[in-house]
């Protein structure tokens, strides 16, 4: 039988980290986040911090992508992101969890018995939360979010061939800044135990 996970994709500064760490609490089930990006960096060889921003970019260039993809020549990212499946994957059959990011909806489509979850908020309450949260200060907190939201997205279409963000791809999507981070980790607890 496929272990039950809790996937978490989210727009940047919604919470969306927050509230898969507090659903895995509630639950009594490992949460992973940061941990994956510390157990690809040791299987890789490369830095935790290239790792983390690899996540964000899909491959450069037109010509790379166009290479990679055609099995001529596969980038740093694309070696990142086999690694990257195979130790989801792994986590995901280790038992119950919840992870954060990084595709994880895609990777265990057919592997895990998943829980797809969406969390957004409008930009206004996601610009003030990464200004109280993370102390976000070094450019328009509104343009930051764009960017990282662009980056997001661009990764995981050019991985996944989804579009990120759109509502069919998910059984769950919440709006944080409407419900509330409490709300929505009450919700998806509720959703898991069924």
């Amino acid at each position: 039988m496929k272990n039950r996970v809790i996937t978490i994709s989210r727009e940047f500064g919604s919470g969306g980290r927050t509230i898969g760490k507090q659903a895995a609490e509630k639950l009594n089930i490992p949460c992973y986040d940061k941990e994956l990006i510390q157990t690809i960096a040791a299987e890789s060889g490369f830095h935790a911090d290239y790792i983390e921003e690899a996540g964000e970019y899909a491959p450069g260039g037109f010509l790379s992508s166009a290479l990679s993809h055609r099995g001529l020549a596969p980038t740093n990212e694309d070696r990142i992101w086999e690694i990257q499946c195979r130790v989801i994957a792994h986590l995901a059959e280790q038992g119950p969890c919840v992870i954060v990011g990084r595709c994880a909806d895609y990777i265990l489509r057919d592997k895990a018995d998943c829980l797809r979850v969406f969390i957004h908020a409008g930009l206004e309450f996601r610009a003030r939360r990464i200004v109280e949260v993370y102390g976000q200060r070094e450019q328009s907190p509104i343009q930051r979010l764009k960017d990282k939201d662009k980056r997001r997205a661009a990764y995981h279409r050019f991985y996944t061939d989804m579009k990120w963000g759109h509502a069919q791809n998910y059984d769950l999507t919440l709006n944080s800044g409407t419900l509330g981070i409490d709300k929505c980790v009450q919700i998806i607890t509720q959703l898991y135990k069924r």
